[in-house]
């Protein structure tokens, strides 16, 4: 299993709307980055990810699973984009927040700490071991 991190303005698509598609999950549209779209493009039926609320909360707040391989971005014409359907696992018992995170010296190298623009990025089973400590989660969710 590989782990992922994914961004989502809640204003825009929520923790709370995520966990409402139950287990036929939500297609993750709009990805017009290449680096995230070939993050994406990596992610196998199982692998878990972080949820993150960006701009507004900037805290990891819940846990999701990829449920459907990669496809076309049913939002675009363009052949390019592509992306994976993510369902809800579990609420992050205590939100990790972005200061957090960032004072955390395990993470310095975490891609949320480095890469902060990227809405999909990789987490290294260390990283999300450490996150899942600090929300309260087992690592193994």
């Amino acid at each position: 299993m590989r782990y992922w991190l994914i961004k989502s303005e809640p204003d825009v698509w929520s923790w709370e709307q995520q966990k409402a598609k139950g287990a036929a999950g939500e297609e993750w549209t709009g990805v017009r980055n290449y680096l995230a779209r070939n993050n994406m493009r990596a992610m196998q039926l199982g692998d878990r990810a972080f949820f993150y609320h960006s701009n507004i909360g900037k805290e990891i707040v819940g846990v999701a699973e990829v449920c459907s391989g990669i496809a076309p971005d049913s939002t675009s014409e363009d052949p390019r984009w592509d992306c994976v359907h993510f369902r809800a696992v579990c609420d992050v018992p205590r939100p990790v927040s972005l200061a957090a995170v960032k004072a955390e010296p395990r993470l310095a190298q975490m891609a949320l700490v480095t890469s902060m623009r990227l809405s999909v990025q990789p987490v290294t089973e260390e990283e999300w071991k450490v996150v899942c400590e600090m929300g309260g989660l087992d690592p193994n969710v």
